[in-house]
């Protein structure tokens, strides 16, 4: 599961305007992430900083995989 987190906070970076260097974004990390630390459920914390919940996706292109819907 770890991978998967790593993957799609990884695309949000991607494909953010300022690329991997997005102020913006990285401030959206900070502030919903590492800041709350265990104050806020991780899950919930997560969904804060991507607006949405994880999705493998990510991962799996990636790692050369078809992902469903795509192509």
């Amino acid at each position: 599961w770890a991978e998967v987190l790593t993957a799609d906070a990884g695309e949000a970076f991607a494909t953010a305007p300022g690329g991997y260097y997005d102020a913006d974004m990285a401030k959206k990390l900070v502030d919903h992430l590492f800041a709350v630390r265990n104050a806020v459920d991780p899950a919930d914390a997560y969904r804060a900083f991507r607006g949405r919940d994880a999705k493998i996706d990510a991962l799996l292109r990636d790692r050369g995989f078809p992902v469903p819907g795509e192509g």
